[in-house]
């Protein structure tokens, strides 16, 4: 099932970006990644600490106004969580592949905001739990969701030789697990680059 929901994914944002570069001086394609600051909202009350990771992947870029223009991306997404209590620290490392669909207007010329939806799928997950003694580590799995889908918010800066640098931040909508509605939060800084 992850396979098809990939699959169908991929075809997507191909065809997209394919209209995209069909488009003359209008459309671009390229190379992003960076760095991921991930932790996740339980009943969206309380949030826990951070884990660290980074995300990957391409995107094309399509204009459809002056100053307005439309960017399909699919990105590998190292995500997760860590609950530290006393002695004892849980972590959650999750891997996605996403696939955002950003709104992006330039109010002057390299500055931009951007808005969209983006859908994810659990392609990975491994949970530790160490209780500060070595003899007592254990490792266990548990099975998450393997759609996750939210809204993602950001600005950066784009030069005229077409290298962005961005921020975003993702606020996701669906439950990891069953139980205290786990929703994922990502802060993410990367670099793009335009082939």
């Amino acid at each position: 099932m992850k396979t098809l929901y990939f699959t169908i994914a991929l075809m997507f944002i191909t065809s997209i970006t394919l209209y995209a570069q069909d488009r003359k001086n209008s459309a671009s394609a390229g190379i992003k990644g960076g760095y991921n600051l991930s932790s996740v909202s339980f009943d969206g009350t309380s949030e826990t600490s951070n884990l660290h990771g980074f995300h990957i992947g391409i995107y094309g870029e399509s204009y459809i106004g002056k100053h307005i223009a439309i960017q399909p991306e699919i990105l590998y997404s190292q995500q997760g969580y860590k609950i530290i209590d006393d002695n004892r620290t849980y972590t959650q490392k999750l891997e996605y592949i996403n696939v955002p669909l950003m709104l992006k207007m330039y109010p002057v010329k390299s500055f931009f905001i951007e808005a969209g939806p983006q859908i994810g799928f659990s392609i990975s997950h491994k949970e530790t739990f160490d209780a500060g003694f070595v003899l007592y580590d254990t490792e266990q799995e548990f099975e998450p969701s393997n759609f996750d889908w939210g809204v993602n918010v950001g600005a950066g800066f784009k030069s005229d030789a077409g290298v962005s640098l961005g921020a975003g931040y993702h606020i996701g909508q669906s439950d990891i697990y069953d139980q205290d509605k786990p929703k994922n939060r990502v802060v993410q800084i990367y670099l793009g680059f335009e082939f």
